[in-house]
């Protein structure tokens, strides 16, 4: 980047030779991660959240008005990327970090090993006219009406989550989720709206998991399976039962697929790769 910026705020925890990094959604910081860093801890692995650009920790950067997109998010994580990277790394982006995760293994080939997706459109282009603009306005609307982001947006967060979700793991996502500043959100849903990825899927030359949840209206299963289809190295799972937040809403199933993945997928391609 041209100009000079500060490495986003993150968090690094555990050890091993296998890094997992954490791209939370539109709606989230690094801190709504806490139950699965814990997890891929115990399970060994390395573990680096971030709060891109305005989320979080991490200031929102004063930039012209349409250049907080999609591509200076992957740069901005590739920052962190190049400065904490191990030995094999793998990118776990959900839904907002879902779009960044694909662009920046694009961006930065020879840093990552797998990507992971969970709960993402992969392009908002495959959408119809009418359910764009409902997207835009269920999440914008309320702000340009005066109300803040918590007031407006938690009902549509708990809408997200599939029936009879409950639990600490869920109430955390609400609670970080509804945290969001409202002025970093707004940009993040233009940037999403502006972003067609399907040229990144098609382009993307690691292995790669898709994860959809059963009852997701976003990250949609069939939206996702066919996003699937545009990756030549990828694998498609749906978890039972969840709406937009498996790995909080269905934790042991999520992880059984995530954990899977990552040992039959990229650890054991890179044990041949040394052999």
């Amino acid at each position: 980047m041209a100009q000079r910026e500060r490495l986003p705020d993150h968090s690094i925890t555990g050890d091993g030779d296998i890094t997992v990094y954490l791209l939370h959604g539109g709606y989230g910081s690094k801190d709504y991660w806490r139950y699965e860093i814990a997890e891929l801890v115990r399970a060994g692995y390395r573990v680096v959240a971030w709060d891109a650009p305005g989320y979080g920790l991490s200031p929102l950067p004063d930039l012209p008005a349409g250049d907080y997109s999609i591509d200076y998010l992957a740069r901005s994580f590739g920052l962190l990327l190049k400065a904490t990277a191990g030995r094999t790394n793998i990118l776990f982006g959900h839904s907002l970090g879902g779009i960044i995760a694909p662009r920046a293994a694009l961006l930065f080939p020879d840093l990552v090993h797998g990507v992971i997706v969970s709960a993402t459109v992969g392009s908002f282009a495959t959408r119809s006219a009418e359910d764009q603009k409902d997207y835009v306005a269920k999440r914008l609307a309320p702000l340009d009406q005066g109300k803040t982001l918590a007031e407006s947006a938690m009902p549509l967060i708990k809408s997200m989550f599939g029936p009879g979700a409950s639990g600490p793991m869920v109430d955390l996502v609400a609670e970080v989720a509804g945290s969001t500043k409202a002025d970093t959100f707004r940009a993040s849903i233009l940037a999403i709206m502006a972003y067609d990825g399907r040229e990144t899927l098609k382009q993307l030359r690691v292995p790669t998991l898709l994860v959809a949840g059963e009852c997701d209206s976003v990250g949609r299963p069939e939206g996702m399976k066919a996003a699937a289809a545009l990756v030549p190295d990828a694998e498609f799972a749906v978890i039972p039962g969840a709406g937009h937040y498996g790995w909080a809403e269905n934790q042991p199933e999520f992880n059984r697929v995530l954990f899977d993945f990552i040992q039959r997928r990229v650890a054991r391609a890179k044990e041949n790769a040394h052999a």
